[in-house]
């Protein structure tokens, strides 16, 4: 009976071995993917707030968590299933789909550059705020958490993507294992960052308030800065837009082959890496423009055929 008590206890040992083995290469195989996805995490982070801001702040911190509800909606109802029948059967696929997601990303971010363009130029035409006017302020609410969601889809779609890519060639369960901590991580980090972000200014008042001179100068100027923030927030979520979504093309078109324009933005990084002082920082920066300047002819591009299609319609 001892020894088949020894036994026992030496299979429990196998198995606990077997799984510390198991979450540790799950551990880090998140921690990879996570790290190839963090462009897009950014993007993610910087886009959001613009989703919460203009409501009572009462109403700041719900936006943002429903939000949230709804980027995990995303990753676990359809992402995360749709990314592990990808990896199962049609693994050809994850790279047109992360391309598709990267052209839809340039299209976004040039659409944006051109509208700021047509505001400073005069020539914009005010339709979606006089259109928002006429709604109630539930109705707003419910517009805006719609369309984070629905921007949070193609994001985290992009998220996902570039997850699998990184982990295709590991087990199955591994896979799955690293695409959920993925989703979770990224998920609650993402939003308490973007929580933190839209709550910046009542936290300013709270600490101009205080009883401390240096807490009420820091609150004053925690509140003067958050319009330049949001507008940083801005500038920096449509740069990562362009040279993310720009970079997945990028690296798309040498997948298949087509090597000339991912070699020349190589080689110009390459080039700027040999830089005696701040090498790496300088290839990173030159890769990015590369990719941002391919981003950004693509979504030209979508734009045109969009504004022709459109046009055509009327």
């Amino acid at each position: 009976m001892a020894s088949g008590l020894a036994a026992l206890l030496d299979d429990v040992a196998a198995i606990a071995k077997l799984a510390a083995a198991s979450l540790d290469d799950v551990t880090a195989a998140a921690s990879k993917a996570g790290s190839k996805a963090v462009g897009v995490v950014v993007d993610d982070a910087a886009v959001t707030p613009g989703y919460a801001m203009g409501f009572t702040p009462d109403r700041e911190l719900p936006i943002v968590w429903k939000i949230a509800k709804g980027s995990l909606r995303n990753k676990f109802l359809f992402l995360l299933p749709g990314a592990l029948l990808l990896s199962a059967f049609a693994p050809w696929a994850v790279t047109p789909i992360l391309m598709l997601g990267g052209a839809y990303l340039c299209f976004e971010a040039t659409e944006k550059i051109i509208e700021a363009v047509s505001k400073s130029s005069g020539h914009a035409q005010a339709t979606p705020e006089t259109s928002e006017l006429a709604l109630s302020s539930s109705e707003m609410e419910a517009q805006k958490v719609s369309g984070a969601i629905r921007t949070d889809l193609i994001l985290s779609g992009e998220i996902m993507a570039i997850a699998l890519a990184t982990v295709a060639d590991r087990p199955f369960a591994i896979q799955a294992g690293a695409l959920v901590v993925v989703s979770v991580l990224i998920t609650f980090g993402v939003y308490g960052v973007v929580g933190l972000i839209v709550k910046m200014d009542d936290i300013g008042v709270h600490l101009a308030k205080g009883s401390s001179a240096v807490a009420q100068q820091f609150g004053r100027a925690l509140v003067k800065s958050m319009p330049h923030l949001m507008k940083a927030l801005s500038v920096i979520g449509t740069a990562a837009m362009l040279w993310v979504g720009g970079g997945i093309i990028v690296h798309g078109l040498e997948h298949f082959g087509l090597d000339t324009v991912p070699h020349f933005i190589e080689s110009l990084s390459h080039a700027a890496g040999a830089a005696p002082a701040f090498g790496a920082v300088a290839s990173w920066l030159t890769f990015a423009t590369g990719s941002a300047v391919v981003g950004f002819i693509i979504g030209a591009v979508l734009v045109a055929i969009l504004h022709v299609v459109t046009k055509g319609k009327h």
